[in-house]
């Protein structure tokens, strides 16, 4: 079963409120202007007179994806038509297991991407679209980072204007936003100012459903959870961490726990110190770790150092050299 994020949403004022949902730019190659799309956007009723509550859920799988542009992108525009989607592997660190991370962009005799292959060019934590021959004034692309809700419908997150001919490397950012306003999923937006006081639900430390409440002054309480195993032995929700609008959180982890390859973060936790066997407890997703399985463990933001889980109680974990 496909791993999912899930963002519901409460409304705590007294009004009617409209609320849209977007994704933090992924880093892109080039320097090109870098442009984002709104993924969904509901109406939603007071909490406290219709116990309503707005679910968005998206599945967690990287996708790169390419867009015929019917005009340059403007705020508030669709950003295209006629678009061409490919799961996708991100490269991985160093040493790591080779992932399918590359895909050929076609325009000819229709827009499309190739199933993506293995390739050394692109940098850690990115994937990357090779794109074809063609001349821009006559027909312009946009090429990026797509995103499929569970529905089914995939739009593109965000994206730049694609050159002929180049290697697009693209870094995807897992960071998802709440904000008050409407804007039509696939409709251009502004990040820059949309981000500003709106709720931040960071997936990144391995959250996989956060409880997003808009309140009655204006500002946001995130509730972040992650699938963790309880101690009965069943998996559940356990919360990890509460965070305001500004996104100041009330439990603030010192060490992570990323796979093998070192391109992702398995789980977040504390450590007094980073000497072997190094002990990290209130592990935020101990049910994606194993024991005898080999990680890259370190300080948050590294350096990391290959480390095997020699024993795992709970949300305690030790790993050793």
């Amino acid at each position: 079963m496909a791993t999912t994020i899930t963002i519901n949403v409460t409304n705590n004022s007294p009004t009617v409120q409209n609320f849209f949902f977007f994704q933090q730019p992924a880093v892109y190659s080039g320097g090109a202007q870098v442009y984002t799309n709104s993924l969904y956007t509901q109406t939603l009723l007071p909490y406290a007179t219709s116990g309503a509550v707005l679910t968005f859920t998206m599945v967690l799988q990287y996708y790169a994806g390419v867009q015929q542009q019917v005009s340059p992108p403007q705020v508030g525009q669709a950003s295209g038509q006629l678009a061409a989607i490919q799961a996708i592997g991100l490269t991985p660190a160093s040493g790591g297991t080779p992932t399918n991370n590359t895909t050929n962009m076609t325009v000819s005799p229709s827009l499309g991407l190739s199933v993506p292959v293995s390739t050394s060019g692109p940098q850690a934590g990115s994937f990357r679209i090779v794109t074809p021959t063609y001349n821009p004034v006559l027909n312009a692309y946009n090429a990026g980072s797509a995103v499929q809700a569970l529905s089914g419908a995939i739009t593109l997150s965000n994206f730049v204007t694609a050159q002929p001919n180049t290697n697009l490397d693209c870094q995807p950012v897992i960071k998802f936003y709440v904000q008050t306003g409407t804007y039509t999923p696939g409709t251009v937006m502004n990040f820059t100012s949309s981000s500003v006081n709106a709720a931040l639900c960071d997936a990144t430390p391995g959250y996989t459903t956060f409880n997003v409440s808009y309140n009655v002054d204006g500002t946001w309480t995130v509730q972040s959870m992650a699938l963790s195993r309880m101690s009965d032995g069943r998996l559940g929700l356990i919360e990890r961490a509460i965070e305001n609008m500004l996104g100041s959180s009330t439990a603030a982890a010192n060490a992570q726990v990323l796979n093998e390859a070192g391109t992702g973060v398995l789980s977040t936790g504390n450590a007094a110190n980073f000497d072997p066997p190094v002990t990290i407890t209130n592990l935020s997703n101990p049910g994606n770790l194993a024991v005898y399985s080999e990680y890259q463990v370190g300080p948050t933001g590294g350096p990391y150092k290959g480390r095997m889980c020699t024993n795992l109680n709970g949300t305690t974990g030790v790993f050793s050299q």
